[in-house]
Parts: C-alpha cells; sequence; structure tokens
C-alpha cells in the first residue's frame, strides 16, 4: 500500500461521554484498514495525541465551580459552542424540554432547549435553558416570549450566565 502524504479524519462528538470519536471506527488504524489506505505509525500517533488534546481542552470547558469546589459537569458539554443562551423559569412540572423546544421552534437559529429536573424525583425545578445561534433570534425571543405562557404558566426570561462560567 502507498503512503498518503495528507490525510483529513473527521473527529465526531461521542454523546455518550462528551469527548470525540472516531465514527464508527475504534481507532485511526481499523480508519486506514477500511480505506485501504496506510498511515505510518507517526501519523497514528499525531492523530492520536491531537485527539487527547481536543478531550482535553473539552474537559477544561466542563469544569464548575461553586462553594469552594471544583467539578467536572458532562451536561455542559451537550450545548453548542459559542450560543446565545436564555434562562427561563417559572416553568410547571408539566413542561418538558420537547414542550419548552416547541414553544420556541418558530425561531430559525433555535438551537435547544433543555428543563432542569430534580435528578431523585425527576420533577422539574422550574426552570429551563434555552439556544440560539444568533443574537438577533435571541433578542427576539427575549422581546416577545417573556411573559407568554409554556404549558399553564407564564414563563419569565433571563439572560443567562452559563456560556461565561
Amino acid at each position: 500500500a502507498e503512503y498518503m502524504g495528507s490525510y483529513s479524519i473527521k473527529m465526531m462528538p461521542a454523546s455518550y461521554d462528551g469527548g470525540y470519536s472516531f465514527g464508527p471506527y475504534s481507532s485511526t488504524q481499523q480508519i486506514a484498514s477500511s480505506s485501504g489506505t496506510a498511515i505510518r505509525p507517526e501519523q497514528t500517533r499525531k492523530v492520536e495525541k491531537q485527539l487527547k488534546v481536543m478531550e482535553n481542552k473539552r474537559k477544561q470547558k466542563c469544569l464548575r465551580k461553586a462553594a469552594g469546589e471544583v467539578w467536572l459537569d458532562p451536561t455542559l458539554s451537550e450545548w453548542p459552542e459559542n450560543d446565545h443562551r436564555i434562562f427561563c423559569g417559572n416553568l410547571g412540572n408539566e413542561v418538558s424540554d420537547e414542550v419548552l423546544a416547541n414553544s420556541f421552534r418558530k425561531y430559525s437559529t433555535f438551537q435547544k432547549a433543555k428543563v432542569v429536573r430534580d435528578k431523585r424525583t425527576g420533577k422539574s425545578k422550574g426552570f429551563g435553558f434555552l439556544s440560539f445561534r444568533t443574537v438577533d433570534d435571541y433578542v427576539r425571543a427575549m422581546k416577545e416570549m417573556d411573559g407568554k405562557y409554556v404549558g399553564s404558566r407564564p414563563c419569565l426570561l433571563y439572560t443567562s450566565d452559563a456560556a461565561d462560567d
């Protein structure tokens, strides 16, 4: 087999742990064998080193700090990077992620909605977060949807500090 001078491997987010993966392959060697292209060992090491750097950067962004403690919060990696986030309060227990998302889908750059729930009971804590790709839709949603009913209660919208942590 011939060695290629350059190659490109697309790293995909691994949803199970918030890191990166080689998609359906478990290693760079598997990628090489499936494409019929030989990859030199030093190229494999380079890609795997880049993967570790990407993992470390991802983990650094997921560090949380409060009450003098620091911990890794993998749920932060579920959110799009460089988004514009809104805190949505006064949500009833009947409001799910899907109900909240449906209320904001009319904005073209809406990305994600998440209702925060108690881990033990599964009940809503009465608030959630919304993500928008552009500041225009973020501002429009803040103006148009503040005080509008989502479920059985009027939602209260505020700028979220979550992206700044």
